[in-house]
């Protein structure tokens, strides 16, 4: 069961993961197109989340030499640390005492 958890884990990325690497494209500001491209999304997807994380003050939206920059905000980079801190919380169970633990296969039926 591990196995098939790790499996739909790496193949899916949820929203939060996705608002992450879309803050960590952006640290230090950059163009629409590149987020689009290295955060391999759909115009779009892309749209959708920057309409939300510019809402939301996660991202910042300005102008340099005539081009949309787009950049991480304060309470962006703050979200960043916060999201890498629970998935390494999560990913690595062994050095935590808090960690949160899956349990063993035959548990689960």
């Amino acid at each position: 069961m591990t196995t098939l958890l790790n499996q739909t884990i790496s193949k899916r990325r949820d929203k939060l993961s996705i608002m992450a690497e879309i803050l960590e494209i952006a640290k230090s500001g950059t163009l629409k197109t590149q987020i689009m491209y290295k955060a391999n999304l759909s115009f779009a997807q892309l749209n959708e989340y920057l309409k939300f994380m510019l809402k939301t003050k996660l991202l910042d939206k300005f102008y340099a030499n005539g081009k949309e920059i787009y950049g991480s905000t304060k309470k962006g980079k703050d979200f960043l640390n916060r999201h890498s801190e629970l998935t390494q919380l999560l990913k690595d169970p062994e050095n935590s005492k808090n960690s949160v633990k899956i349990p063993p296969a035959n548990l689960l039926k």
